[in-house]
C-alpha cells in the first residue's frame, strides 16, 4: 500500500510552480517581442511617411533590436541577461538627451551623462566578472 509522502507532494507541487512561471515568463516575452516588432513597423512607416531619417529614429530602432535580442537569449539560454537591459537604459538616456537637449538645464544633461557613465560602468563590471570570476553570474 502506498504511503503518502509530503516530500513527494511538495516536490510535485514545485514541479507544477516552475512549469506555470516558465509558461508566463514565454508568454510574457512572446507579447513583448510581438509588441517590439509592431513598434519597429510602426517606427518604418513614421520614417518612410516623413522621408528622413534623424538619430532619434536610429536610436529607437536599436532599442528595438536590443529587446529583440534580449528575447533571443532568454529564449536560447534560458537566461535574462541583465547587460542587455543596461544597453537599453544607456541607449534610451542618450536619446532622451538628444530629443530634449535644448529645453534641458546644464545641470540636468550633466546628471544623465552621469547616469549612462554608471551604467557602462557597471556594464563593465558584469563584464568582468562574467570573463574572470568563476561561477554563475548575472
Amino acid at each position: 500500500m502506498g504511503r503518502f509522502s509530503m516530500a513527494n507532494t511538495d516536490a510535485r507541487f514545485d514541479r507544477i510552480v516552475t512549469a506555470v512561471l516558465r509558461a508566463v515568463e514565454g508568454f510574457g516575452l512572446v507579447l513583448i517581442l510581438i509588441g517590439t516588432v509592431f513598434a519597429i513597423g510602426l517606427q518604418a512607416r513614421e520614417v518612410v511617411l516623413a522621408g528622413t531619417v534623424g538619430v532619434k529614429d536610429i536610436l529607437l530602432m536599436f532599442i528595438y533590436l536590443e529587446i529583440i535580442t534580449m528575447v533571443g537569449l532568454y529564449f536560447s539560454s534560458g537566461k535574462l541577461p541583465l547587460r542587455y537591459t543596461l544597453y537599453i537604459a544607456m541607449v534610451a538616456i542618450a536619446r532622451y538627451i538628444i530629443l530634449g537637449m535644448k529645453e534641458m538645464g546644464g545641470w540636468t544633461i550633466v546628471a544623465l551623462t552621469c547616469s549612462i557613465l554608471v551604467l557602462g560602468l557597471t556594464t563593465l563590471a558584469l563584464r568582468y566578472a562574467d570573463t574572470k570570476l568563476p561561477g554563475d553570474h548575472l
